[in-house]
C-alpha cells in the first residue's frame, strides 16, 4: 500500500462532518477512553460490519488503554502526515459512538478504502454513516473511485 500521492501536496483535508445525527471530527490520543470503551462494548458487531473481513480487528481480547493510545496516536500522525485520516464519531451529545477510517488502498481500482463501525447500541446508524462520509467524500476530498467496503 503505497501513499505516495495519496492527497495532493496542497490538500488540507476537511476536519469535520455534522449531520444531525452525528458528527466527525479527527481522532487522536484525546479520545482515549471514549475510543476504548466505544469498541470493546461492540467487538462482535464491528467484526459484522462490512470493512472488516479478516477477523483481525478489533481484536476479541480487547486492547489495554495504552496499547489503544499507541493505536490513536499513530492514527493522529498518520492525519498529520496525511498518510491516512481517520475520525472518530460522535453523537449530538459528543459521546464517542464510531469511528471512520480513509487509507490509500492496494487495490489499483480504487483512490481510497473507506471503513466505518459504530457501536452496537447504535447500529441503525452504519448505513447512514457509510452513505453520509460517501458523499462527503465525494463533495470535499480529492478522490473519485472510492472502496467502500461492500457498503
Amino acid at each position: 500500500m503505497s501513499t505516495a500521492g495519496f492527497v495532493p501536496a496542497d490538500f488540507i483535508p476537511p476536519t469535520t462532518l455534522v449531520t444531525d445525527r452525528f458528527r466527525l471530527e479527527p481522532l487522536g490520543p484525546q479520545h482515549n477512553e471514549a475510543d476504548l470503551a466505544a469498541w470493546t462494548s461492540s467487538i462482535e458487531h464491528i467484526r459484522t460490519t462490512p470493512g472488516y473481513p479478516d477477523g483481525s480487528w478489533p481484536p476479541v481480547a480487547g486492547m489495554s488503554p495504552d496499547d489503544n493510545l499507541a493505536d490513536l496516536t499513530r492514527h493522529a500522525a498518520d492525519f498529520a502526515a496525511q498518510r491516512g485520516f481517520t475520525f472518530t464519531v460522535l453523537d449530538p451529545d459528543g459521546t464517542v459512538i464510531g469511528c471512520v477510517y480513509l487509507y490509500p488502498t492496494s487495490d489499483p481500482e480504487y483512490d481510497v478504502t473507506v471503513q466505518s463501525w459504530v457501536r452496537a447500541s447504535e447500529a441503525y446508524l452504519d448505513g447512514p454513516l457509510a452513505d453520509a462520509v460517501h458523499s462527503w467524500l465525494r463533495a470535499e476530498w480529492p478522490w473519485r473511485r472510492i472502496d467502500r467496503c461492500g457498503r
